[in-house]
């Protein structure tokens, strides 16, 4: 969904939709109080975020699998499975799963690293664990009261920050900030931006600050592109195109985890023909495309670069020592 103006503002649309947060609030803590945690046996690293949206826990789960990796630990990613048909637990096989069946998040997520997927996140979790998992990296569970988590990390995008800070619906927070912080470990925070919040946070709260990064970006420098995106915030992988000096003639927006359908394509296809230019799309979007429309649209992969990347390291470390 795109996020609505007012999210961004304490308009008079926030304030009049502030009486239907606390039953959101209320919703969630029903479900905090009828649900039984546990702990799999393994650790248990959260990467999620207070508001809704794109923030890029994808990139992050993936650069704290590679922290995990290079310090000799057996992590498996874990995840809802949001958009897939399958229930799990379920471990993906990139080579026969499809976005269909299990999302396209785990199905990205499988090309770094053993994933799985499951609605029952602390079933998911414990079958993870008996299948030689040594710890788990829970994608955007941060609000989900089922498994305990040894160490919880908020993605947060700079330039979008917590919008106004209300709840839903009448701002894009999931929980309000106090109870966000009470939750984490420390805040990641991704791009070169300051949003105001920051000033309001303890001064015990770690802020780790990184960047979205190409991996391939010189493949797309001077290239003519038609950039297109279904994901929560098209508008920060445009940006990144044009980090790399992409020549974009046209951009296309599509609902986040859109489903591509073949006269779409094709349309998508005549826009980049008759503009001698390329197809372009996220990671993300082209683990969405059928393989067989796959021919001819080229992907940016991206990758989380930290500006003090000992501070995570720290961190994991911490966490990995303690009991």
């Amino acid at each position: 969904m795109r996020a609505p103006d007012f999210w961004q503002t304490d308009a008079m649309m926030a304030r009049a939709l502030s009486p239907l947060s606390w039953l959101w609030r209320a919703g969630a803590g029903i479900r905090a109080m009828t649900t039984t945690m546990r702990h799999p046996g393994c650790k248990v690293f959260c990467v999620g975020n207070f508001t809704i949206g794109g923030a890029g826990k994808t990139p992050t789960a993936q650069a704290l699998y590679q922290t995990l990796r290079d310090l000799g630990v057996e992590a498996h990613f874990l995840s809802r499975g949001y958009g897939g048909k399958l229930a799990g637990p379920h471990r993906v096989d990139p080579t026969k799963d499809t976005a269909s069946d299990v999302g396209d998040e785990p199905l990205l997520l499988a090309q770094s690293g053993p994933a799985w997927i499951s609605r029952d996140r602390g079933i998911g979790a414990e079958a993870a664990c008996n299948a030689g998992a040594q710890a788990i990296i829970l994608d955007d569970g941060l609000q989900n009261p089922s498994v305990i988590k040894d160490c919880s990390f908020a993605v947060i995008d700079s330039g979008f920050g917590i919008g106004n800070g209300r709840v839903i619906p009448a701002g894009p927070m999931r929980e309000t900030l106090e109870q966000g912080l009470a939750k984490i470990r420390a805040i990641i925070l991704i791009g070169d931006g300051n949003p105001a919040f920051l000033d309001t946070l303890p001064a015990s709260v770690p802020i780790l600050r990184a960047r979205v990064v190409a991996r391939n970006g010189p493949a797309f420098t001077g290239r003519r592109v038609v950039a297109f995106a279904g994901i929560g915030r098209p508008a920060k992988f445009y940006d990144s195109l044009r980090a790399v000096e992409a020549n974009i003639v046209e951009t296309v927006d599509f609902a986040d985890h859109h489903v591509f359908h073949k006269d779409e394509l094709a349309a998508l296809r005549h826009k980049a023909t008759s503009q001698d230019a390329d197809l372009v799309t996220t990671e993300k979007d082209l683990m969405r495309l059928p393989s067989t429309e796959r021919d001819g649209i080229s992907a940016l992969g991206i990758r989380l670069e930290f500006d003090a990347p000992e501070q995570l390291v720290n961190i994991v470390s911490a966490v990995l020592s303690d009991g």
